[in-house]
């Protein structure tokens, strides 16, 4: 793997960052420090600016409109993308433009016409349930939302949590159990209109984020058309793993990005500090801190842009994006930590960014798989899967 960025590749770095720092980042002097959305008129100047750049829409794939960029070069910029106060989760506060659900690009012509393509318009928008109050770690087997064939529909009965959006949203892709013999063999993918009869958002979960909740959902007897089962029966979960095996990629940048930032705070900051009648830069406690951030922060690098690197070359990619996704996470909670202790009380402020990093990354080591389930991947791919 070549780690030397190519022409394209720094051109296009260079003007993400400084679009983040002439764009964004004076924008949010006026905002919240918690705020995950901007001003109306400053989110639509700034959506033009990104189509104008010709970097609108970088995860919908070249054959819908996107740009057709390489999951290296995304990654590179969702690394840039990171780096302001709402990086973490609200990268860029969302002007690059999102992709919709991914799953929806397996769907048949039908329902691309009917969810894909208005979604794309900006028309309509959805949310991903998958997560059940009986886990989320082990989805194939947690998963006890039934479907049952009935006629010309599926009676769906069942639970989610941890669901985004699913209170504002027009429809969700929706996967229930199907074949309660075959494990994650007998898992199925369902879209669902949020207006059938017996879809119920049942409460808010308040998380971490301050500005940010997900829902519970309950499904009473909701009737969805056979039209409306997404890929084959029995296969939904094929359509689930895959994609969150490549966005673990991504996931794994942002977290990276905010350690940059973190650790640029924290050089900067140490050489105009004085403790004691010295610079704290000159204190090996406080070197040694900035020392072990950077390898942190290189590591992680490294090990993202390599599962990147394999998923541009079409080559196996799990326990790289699993181990990019566990690293980067934890590395970018401890640079995070760090930052903050060397900036002491002003760390603890919500006059820097580093509280809401704090907060917010603490969620990565969850989200998109628990570290645990990291290894837990990993280990099944070096010992085979017959281990257990």
């Amino acid at each position: 793997m070549d780690l030397e960025l190519s022409d394209e590749q720094r051109l296009i770095v260079d003007t993400v960052r400084r679009f983040v720092r002439d764009e964004i980042v004076p924008l949010e002097a006026d905002l919240d420090p918690d705020a995950s959305e901007l001003e109306q008129a400053d989110y639509e100047r700034l959506v033009a600016q990104t189509k104008e750049m010709g970097f609108y829409g970088l995860d919908i794939p070249e054959e819908y409109g996107g740009p057709g960029i390489g999951t290296t070069t995304r990654t590179l910029m969702a690394i840039e993308m990171a780096q302001h106060r709402a990086g973490l989760y609200a990268p860029c506060y969302g002007v690059f433009g999102g992709a919709g659900l991914a799953q929806l690009y397996e769907a048949n012509e039908d329902q691309k016409q009917r969810y894909l393509y208005p979604t794309l318009r900006g028309e309509m928008h959805g949310f991903f349930g998958l997560t059940e109050p009986s886990g989320g770690s082990d989805p194939a087997r947690a998963i006890q939302t039934s479907a049952v064939r009935d006629g010309d529909d599926w009676v769906l009965n069942g639970a989610k949590i941890f669901i985004s959006g699913a209170d504002t949203a027009d429809f969700g892709i929706v996967f229930a159990r199907t074949d309660a013999a075959r494990g994650r063999e007998g898992i199925t993918c369902f879209i669902v209109d949020t207006g059938m009869p017996g879809f119920h958002v049942r409460r808010v979960v308040h998380t971490l984020r301050s500005t940010h909740y997900a829902t519970e959902l309950q499904f009473d007897n909701l009737r969805v058309p056979a039209a409306n089962v997404l890929g084959e029966v029995n296969r939904g979960f094929a359509i689930a793993n895959d994609r969150l095996t490549r966005q673990r990629i991504p996931y794994a940048a942002g977290c990276i990005g905010v350690a940059v930032k973190a650790q640029e705070m924290a050089i900067a900051y140490s050489k105009q500090r004085e403790t004691f009648g010295d610079l704290l830069a000159n204190r090996q406690a406080i070197q040694w801190m900035i020392v072990d951030n950077e390898i942190d922060i290189r590591t992680s690098r490294w090990l993202t842009l390599h599962a990147a690197d394999l998923a541009d070359g079409n080559r196996p990619f799990r326990t790289e994006a699993a181990m990019a996704k566990l690293v980067a996470s934890e590395a970018g909670g401890r640079v995070v930590d760090r930052a903050m202790q060397i900036h002491g009380g002003y760390g603890m402020t919500k006059d820097l960014p580093l509280e809401r990093w704090y907060r917010e990354i603490r969620i990565r080591r969850i989200g998109e798989g628990p570290s645990e389930v990291q290894r837990h991947i990993m280990a099944r791919d070096l010992l085979g899967s017959s281990f257990h």
